[in-house]
Order: structure tokens, then C-alpha cells, then sequence
């Protein structure tokens, strides 16, 4: 899908064609979208297909026509109705006249700018423009580090009573989350390292400064994700711990009360055998079936209050 935005007087508008100084978003585009603003543009083929490639790395490339800046984007990726997430590469491309992104889907970082929910964004300031782009970047990252924090301690609310692996599961899949977000986070600070010493993007010194806010917000997201990383890889071992643990608990207590009741059974088995009744204890007493089972029980309760005082059950 291709659609042409442009800010006017501070507002941005979808238009039908290419104009001076709007911004050309590509998400999942066609071949002939990609052809034919490659053509438009005069960008490589190659380069402009390059984000739709999952595995494609962050980085800068600079040409003689246009320079392109690839980094990870983080998106939800719903798995059994829950979300985990992951990242994904997006395209940065500052031609001559317009700005070109490109990507896989459509993400919450585009989706700010095209809603018009960022403040003094113009289409036509390209540096400003991309600048914002990757400040927004940094900040879904933080914002995803936060989620996965707060699912995690959902999950760990529900491990403590719990003998299955669902919540196990859950936990690793938010440490592999982790993972992709810390690669990605550091492939793109070294985008940035390069960004802020390259000489192909022309930086204004206010741009410098919203730079230099890009590059430490990003950092933050890196100690967060290692923070987060460490705790979750902790909590996930001890958690695994827990469970067996449960499970023993239940165990020991299933294999008690197997025993408590199987002195009744014992009883009644005996009492149950072809034998002669003149030889089985209390057979002539009126009161004997009572006496039997009065017995039975007493026995079982003493039984279990040996267990209970010994932390048994």
C-alpha cells in the first residue's frame, strides 16, 4: 500500500501525487508501487526492497541521489491470543525532494505521523523529519519494555500456585521479546553513532540537539531491555523451581491420603474373604458390621494425625 502525505500550515493531508517536500509511505507495497517510486526517485531497486527483507541488518547507506537509514522498528505479534513482540526493519530514504519509508506493516512509530499525533512535524524539513521518526522509535521501544515488564509480573501473580508449564511457556516467550529488542536496540545505536558523524545528512544545530535526545533515549531502552533480561532470566529459573516444587507438594499429599485410606480397605478386604464366620473376629455380635467400621475409622484418623503432625499434608 502507497499513500503521498504532506503538511500544509502544520496539518498534514493525504495527496494523490508525488509533490515537493511530502513524504511517501510503502507499507508492504506492491512490486509495481516499488518500481515505480524507485523510478520516480531515482533509487536503486534493490535498496528500496531492502526493508521488506526481515533479516535485512540496521544500517546507513549513502549515494550519490539519495542516502538511506535502515533500523529495527519493535510491532505486537499476536500468538494464541496474546501479544509478544518482535522487531522489524523500516526504511528511512531521504531523496532529493520527498522522504520514502518503507516496511512490512504498519507500525506504531508511522502510524503517529500519518494520525497526526506528533507535534511540529512538517514533511518538508527531511533531517527534522527522520529525527522524529527514530525519537518516536526509541520511545515505542521504552513504552514495549514497560508492557513486557507488566506482563510479566501478570504471569508471575499466576505462577505461584501453578503446576503447568502454560505460564513457564509465557515467560520464555517474553524473554525471547527481550532478546529481539536488545539486538535491535543496539544495531540501531550504532545507526545513530554513525548518523551523528556523518557528513551526507545536513544537520541544522537544533537537529543536533533532538539527535542527541535520540541517542540517549535509545540507551535508556538498551539498560531497561539488559535489566529486564537479567531479571526475567532469574525469575524464569526460580519459577521453574516453584513448579516442581508444587508438584512434589501434591504428590506427597496424594501418596498420604493413598495410605490413610488404604488401611479401611485392608480391613474390609479381610472381612470380605470366604471364611468361616465362627473365626472372624466380632462375627457373632449383633454389633460387630458397626464395631468393624468404628475401628476402621478411628485407625485411618490416628493414622492421619501422625501424618498432620509431622507436616504431611
Amino acid at each position: 500500500m502507497m499513500q503521498i502525505f504532506k503538511t500544509t500550515d502544520g496539518r498534514i493531508s493525504t495527496i494523490e501525487e508525488k509533490e515537493e517536500g511530502c513524504w511517501i509511505s510503502l507499507i508492504a507495497p506492491s512490486e509495481t508501487e516499488l518500481i515505480e517510486v524507485a523510478k520516480q526517485n531515482r533509487i536503486e531497486l534493490d535498496d528500496i526492497r531492502a526493508a521488506l527483507d526481515d533479516e535485512e541488518r540496521s544500517r546507513i547507506q549513502i549515494e550519490d541521489n539519495y542516502t538511506m537509514i535502515i533500523v529495527d522498528v519493535p510491532t505486537i505479534e499476536m500468538r494464541n491470543e496474546k501479544p509478544y513482540y518482535v522487531t522489524i526493519p523500516m526504511s528511512i530514504i531521504l531523496a532529493n525532494k520527498t522522504i520514502i519509508t518503507v516496511c512490512l506493516e504498519k507500525t506504531e512509530v508511522l502510524k503517529a505521523f500519518s494520525e497526526a499525533r506528533i507535534r511540529n512535524f512538517h514533511t518538508h524539513m527531511k533531517t527534522r523529519f527522520v529525527l522524529q521518526i527514530l525519537y518516536k522509535n526509541a520511545s515505542m521501544f521504552l513504552q514495549y519494555l514497560r508492557n513486557i515488564n507488566r506482563q510479566s509480573e501478570t504471569i508471575e501473580t499466576n505462577m505461584h500456585k501453578s503446576t503447568k508449564n502454560k505460564e513457564l511457556i509465557e515467560m520464555l516467550e517474553l524473554e525471547k521479546s527481550l532478546m529481539y529488542f536488545t539486538t535491535s536496540l543496539r544495531s540501531n545505536e550504532m545507526v545513530l553513532e554513525k548518523l551523528l558523524k556523518s557528513e551526507g545528512i545536513k544537520k541544522y544545530p537544533e537537529d543536533e540537539d533532538l539527535l542527541e535526545d535520540v541517542i540517549i533515549e535509545n540507551k535508556q531502552a538498551i539498560e531497561m531491555s539488559n535489566i529486564y533480561t537479567g531479571i526475567l532470566s532469574g525469575m524464569t529459573d526460580a519459577f521453574a523451581s516453584i513448579i516442581n516444587n508444587n508438584l512434589n507438594i501434591i504428590m506427597k499429599i496424594l501418596a498420604t491420603i493413598t495410605i490413610v485410606l488404604s488401611i479401611p480397605t485392608m480391613i474390609f478386604s479381610a472381612y470380605g474373604m470366604n471364611l468361616n464366620p465362627s473365626g472372624m473376629p466380632l462375627s457373632q455380635s449383633p454389633f460387630g458390621f458397626a464395631l468393624v467400621i468404628i475401628f476402621a475409622v478411628v485407625l485411618s484418623l490416628f493414622v492421619a494425625f501422625i501424618f498432620f503432625k509431622n507436616n504431611l499434608f
